[in-house]
């Protein structure tokens, strides 16, 4: 059986570190994770700057994700974390071991829903917390086609 530590990737990684930047502030992000799981962000935060300093790139690409909440930096902090991850396996069991501390963290949505539908409609309930969801269907019965150019 896989051990739950070495699942997360150097990307999910990142991205727990840099959340609160990226994604949302502080008060979206406490409604997600727990005041110690946030706390433990923190530590992630510093770790990873702390072996990245010293490249310039992955410096400035950190810089810009605290300061401008750049998103688009956090694939470039990914690729330079998975090389350092690679190249030093303490650091990279350091990391995972802090970041499956903030992945326990995470709150659960156990809220419940209720939908109630009449006369053979249909309805799609989900909760979905990342990524795409394609949800529900389409037909189109008796349309022509659109003319090809």
């Amino acid at each position: 059986m896989t051990d739950p530590v070495t699942t997360l990737t150097a990307s999910a990684i990142a991205t727990l570190a840099f959340q609160e930047f990226i994604k949302s502030g502080a008060g979206e992000l406490a409604k997600k994770f727990t005041g110690e799981a946030i706390a433990k962000m923190k530590d992630l935060r510093d770790l990873i700057w702390n072996k990245l300093r010293g490249n310039p790139d992955a410096e400035s690409a950190l810089t810009n994700i605290v300061e401008q909440n750049s998103e688009e930096d956090i694939a470039d902090v990914t690729t330079y974390l998975k090389a350092a991850m690679k190249n030093d396996p303490q650091f990279a069991a350091q990391v995972q071991a802090i970041a499956q501390e903030i992945h326990a963290g995470k709150l659960q949505d156990n809220s419940s829903m209720t939908q109630n539908n009449y006369d053979n409609a249909r309805g799609w309930q989900t909760k979905v917390e990342g990524g795409t969801a394609y949800i529900g269907e389409i037909h189109q019965h008796n349309t022509p086609n659109p003319p090809q150019q």
